[in-house]
């Protein structure tokens, strides 16, 4: 029985991914699901009780976007060590 809804469930998900329309296209969901990301939304409701910690989210908030800043400045590092720039 399990099986078959897991079957189910995949044959679904494959149909909503191959009947996609312009406004929820791949580059859209991938756009979407970034600045959920970066946005701290995936952390809200993970704490105990289903509340979140203000700091947790702000934390991720920073730490990922101190993530982006550093590759920046790596990549750019990296340019002028190739002779790129």
């Amino acid at each position: 029985m399990a099986d078959r809804k897991d079957e189910s469930r995949e044959i679904l998900d494959r149909v909503a991914r191959d009947s996609e329309t312009l406004g929820t296209s791949s580059l859209g969901r991938a756009s979407r699901r970034m600045a959920d990301h970066f946005g701290g939304r995936d952390a809200i409701g993970e704490a105990e009780g289903g509340g979140t910690d203000p700091v947790e989210l702000w934390g991720r908030r920073i730490g990922r976007s101190l993530s982006v800043v550093g590759v920046i400045v790596l990549a750019y590092w990296l340019a002028v060590q190739l002779r790129l720039l």
